[in-house]
């Protein structure tokens, strides 16, 4: 009972941050005004988030999470490529390319969280692998799993760039990824 608390305090924490930040602006959103609408103390704020950027990160670790359960669903029939395919863009999907151009100017809004998002890239990379390895088991295909991995982490940061530097009416994100890992494919 005392851990569900704690983690919905900690989801509406995040929750308000997020909407306070994609509202106000990150620098004009204060650690008391997310406390406030929170209905927690500033004090409380800190048992739950070190900083504003650790909110940020709380959202990307719940999407991380989402995306590696939907791969542990899969079948090993399926090319690992493709299952990891398929989960990113349905979960780039989910997002409307309002939503995703809000965190995204967000994201470039400071140099600390620009450097937290790259970071950030490694460890989505490790978890990826660590979830490839579950479903396909073989440890002979660990190297190439391992490449899967790395080859998907770098098409999404591909996609990503190519869809904030579009011009003209915007596109949504999956279809950047989408063809971001079809010239993949076809390349290799």
């Amino acid at each position: 009972m005392r851990e569900r608390k704690r983690r919905e305090t900690q989801q509406r924490i995040a929750e308000v941050g997020q909407r306070l930040f994609l509202t106000q602006g990150y620098d004009s959103t204060t650690l008391d005004a997310i406390a406030a609408e929170a209905g927690i103390s500033r004090r409380t704020f800190f048992s739950y988030f070190k900083s504003k950027d650790d909110i940020i990160l709380f959202w990307m670790d719940a999407g991380l999470a989402s995306l590696i359960a939907d791969l542990l669903k899969t079948s090993p029939d399926v090319p690992p490529l493709d299952a990891v395919r398929d989960i990113m863009v349905k979960h780039i999907a989910s997002s409307t390319t309002e939503q995703m151009t809000a965190i995204d100017n967000l994201m470039l809004s400071r140099e600390s969280l620009l450097a937290r998002k790259q970071a950030y890239y490694a460890e989505q990379e490790q978890a990826l692998f660590k979830a490839l390895c579950e479903v396909w088991r073989q440890p002979e295909r660990r190297p190439a799993l391992r490449m899967v991995a790395m080859v998907s982490i770098g098409a999404m940061k591909v996609a990503l760039q190519a869809w904030r530097e579009q011009t003209g009416p915007r596109k949504p994100a999956a279809r950047f990824l989408r063809d971001a890992f079809d010239s993949l494919k076809s390349e290799l």
